[in-house]
């Protein structure tokens, strides 16, 4: 359905040559990459918007990053990212309220939802509105489709096919109980989910429709999170 392949050999030749003089001479396939990509964030958004009309006003030049990295604070001073990703959300790129994430990487490709690196007075905040509303929230997160899709916390790391957030606490959060039954996560520093995909996904005739599956999935529990951070933003 889309030329991957063409996405995909494009980041693995600058993974390999990552240097100014490379890029400026293949500036021309990076241009065809980036089109290609920027295609699938397109259609995405579209697709994405049937079942969430809060993103119909997303451009991909809203969802999609620089290909130019910040070395300012970085050991590696290669010039140029290794992937190409896209982040679609009602609220920016640089929001505290989640959103849908695509991120097409050589044998790291994946798609992700929810909310990254909250600062200490909205977890708190989510901490409180788990405990507050159990039932609900086991409904967005304990169901056996999302426990296949993304599983429980702690269980997988980034570098996992899957997994439920990317960092936890070692302990229970100050003024919550050990014992919770909610421990787990309650103990999150962000509910973000993810899971990998085939680096030849968005090859396929439905992959736009697996992929709103995978976001549907995640959905409402972005929408319990987002709801919270909503009284801060």
């Amino acid at each position: 359905m889309y030329n991957t392949p063409l996405i995909l050999d494009f980041l693995c030749q600058v993974a390999g040559n990552n240097n100014r003089a490379w890029f400026n001479a293949n500036k021309a396939f990076y241009l065809k990459a980036r089109m290609e990509f920027e295609h699938i964030v397109a259609d995405a958004i579209a697709r994405l918007t049937q079942f969430d009309s809060s993103i119909a006003h997303v451009k991909v030049s809203d969802a999609t990053y620089r290909f130019y990295r910040d070395t300012r604070f970085s050991s590696d001073k290669s010039p140029y990212k290794r992937h190409l990703g896209a982040y679609i959300a009602s609220h920016g790129k640089k929001a505290l309220h989640g959103g849908y994430y695509i991120h097409l990487e050589p044998g790291h490709c994946l798609l992700a939802t929810g909310n990254y690196w909250l600062p200490t007075n909205i977890l708190v905040a989510t901490r409180n509105e788990i405990m507050a509303n159990r039932e609900r929230w086991d409904e967005c997160v304990k169901n056996p489709k999302f426990l296949d899709t993304f599983g429980i916390p702690g269980e997988h790391s980034f570098e996992d096919e899957k997994g439920f957030g990317l960092s936890m606490l070692k302990t229970a959060p100050a003024g919550f109980p050990r014992d919770d039954k909610h421990i787990q996560y309650l103990r999150m520093k962000d509910y973000c989910a993810w899971t990998a995909i085939p680096d030849d996904f968005f090859e396929k005739s439905d992959a736009l429709d697996r992929m709103a599956d995978v976001f549907l999935t995640a959905k409402p529990m972005m929408d319990f999170v987002n709801a919270v951070i909503d009284d801060y933003e």
